[in-house]
Parts: structure tokens; sequence; C-alpha cells
């Protein structure tokens, strides 16, 4: 369990670092294809300024928005004695402080944790998943989720996130800038033919290289936090059964959305909206095994 975890950690970083490459390759393409003597790195500038300004939004306000977007009400310990018990008993063993929290009103299994750091984070839970898991299933995602928080998975996929929508953005902008405004003669003499063709398709296909690697990083980070979860509740069959139950229902939330499905314990379109490929999630059956393979 912790060679897994230590692996997923260093693959994880490897990824970010292939990610900050591919931004400033598009800002460089750019450059390379559009720019002229006069604004040598203007792209470059460009990437890391907006890169930067996405990056400090989804900081200081990432966890609103997505709490937002999902419909989430935040509720006290009055409001469900219950709920707010488990998380707390679970936060004392993971010597976590509670965090807020917050519930879905949708029939779906389902839940996420978000916020930058565990003292200002929050966890949101279904409906579905209160009324359909017994304790100890109920139990097992939530201390799933609280993984997310203890590995700071939090603000690293929400950062993780944004840099993805930032490399997208640029690469649209650059190419219809570049449309529009076309290359001057310096570029043509400099940069031929055959490397300006290069620069542009760099450009058209940046943003789906770094969709497909924020895909492999939330992957990673779901067997993580299931080996996490299973560690901090010392029974991974309870968070193998509410997957079970997962999966059987196969029930989309009402308010998903591919910005924030990512944050979800299971992906929030069930199966069949998307190709595996381009899931978030890994497949449950697998996280389930690996679940059961801890529990020998």
């Amino acid at each position: 369990m912790y060679n897994q975890i230590a692996s997923n950690k260093r693959k994880s970083v490897l990824l970010i670092f292939i990610f900050i490459i591919i931004l400033v390759g598009v800002g460089y393409a750019y450059d390379w294809f559009y720019g002229s003597a006069q604004t040598p790195y203007v792209g470059i500038i460009m990437a890391l300024v907006i890169s930067l300004l996405m990056t400090s939004i989804s900081y200081f306000a990432g966890d609103k928005i997505a709490l937002f977007a999902s419909g989430a009400k935040k509720i006290s310990k009055e409001d469900n004695r219950y709920i707010y018990n488990l998380v707390e008993n679970l936060c004392i063993a993971a010597g976590l402080s509670v965090p807020k929290i917050y519930i879905i009103d949708d029939p779906a299994i389902n839940a996420f944790a978000t916020g930058r750091k565990p003292a200002l984070s929050s966890i949101a839970v279904t409906r579905g998943a209160i009324e359909k898991l017994g304790n100890e299933e109920l139990e097992g995602v939530i201390a799933h989720e609280l993984s997310h928080v203890k590995n700071f998975d939090i603000r690293f996929m929400m950062l993780v996130a944004v840099l993805v929508g930032a490399i997208a953005i640029l690469a649209n902008m650059f190419y219809r800038v570049g449309f529009i405004s076309g290359r001057d003669n310096d570029n043509n003499n400099r940069g031929g033919g055959i490397l300006a063709l290069v620069g542009l398709i760099f450009i058209i296909v940046s943003p789906i290289v770094a969709e497909l690697i924020k895909l492999a990083i939330s992957r990673k980070r779901e067997f993580l936090a299931d080996a996490s979860a299973a560690l901090l509740t010392r029974y991974p069959e309870g968070l193998a059964r509410a997957l079970e139950k997962i999966g059987a229902e196969n029930r989309p939330l009402k308010r998903a959305s591919g910005a924030t499905a990512h944050l979800f314990i299971a992906n929030p379109f069930g199966r069949g909206r998307v190709m595996s490929l381009f899931s978030t999630h890994p497949p449950l059956a697998e996280r389930i095994k690996r679940l059961r393979e801890m529990a020998r």
C-alpha cells in the first residue's frame, strides 16, 4: 500500500512537469509561427500570464465554483448528525481538521472533496450515497475523499484542471490571432514551411494531449485515494462494496460537469457516455480488485 502511494506521487509530479513543458511549448510555437523580431517572446509571455491568472482564480475560488456547479448545500451538525459524526471520527483518526460538509440533493451515489488546503477543505456527499450505502460503505467513501484532502490532491487536481484549460485557451487564441494577422516576411525567411507547419500542428494538438495527461493524473489519484482510505479505515471491503453499488446502479448526476468530473469518487456521467480512454476515472472493477487484494 505504501509503495503504491509513493509510486503514484512520483508519477504525478512527472506529469506536472510535462504540463509545464506543453504550456511553454504552445507559446514558443506561436512565437515561431506568428512572431516577429520586434516581439520575439510575446507568445511565451502571454502563456505564462494567462496561466498565472487562471491558476490564481482556481487557487482562491476554485472550491466555491465546484460546489456551486454541483448544487451542493452546506449543512451543520444539527442538520445531519449521522454524516457529521462519520466525518468527524474519520478526521480524528486521520489527524485532520473537520472540513465543511455539503450535501448534494441527487439520488446518484457519489461524493467529492475540494479546497486549496486541508484547513480550508470541503467535502460533498450526495443524498443517494447517504440513503443507499451502509455504515461501513459510506465510511469508506468519506475516507476516500478525506484521503484526497490529506494527500493535497484537492489543490493538485484543481491546478491541473486549470492548466488544461489554459493550454486549450492559449492554443485556440493563438491560432485565431495568427490566422487573422497572418505571417510576416521574417517568419517566412527564418522558419520555413515545414517548421511552420509543425508549429501549427502543435498548437492544434496540444489541448488534446493536455486533456489526456489530466485524465491520467486523475486515474492515478483515484487509486492513491483508495489505498489511503483502506489504510485509514482498516477495512478495504467497505469501500469496495460502495464501488460495487455505484457500478451496479450506474446513475449519472443531474448536474454533472466535465470541468469537475475528475473530483468525484466515480464518473458522474455514469458508464457509456464516454470512451474509457477519455474517462476521468479508472474502471470500477480494477479499483475493487485492488481493494480486495489489500484485504488478503
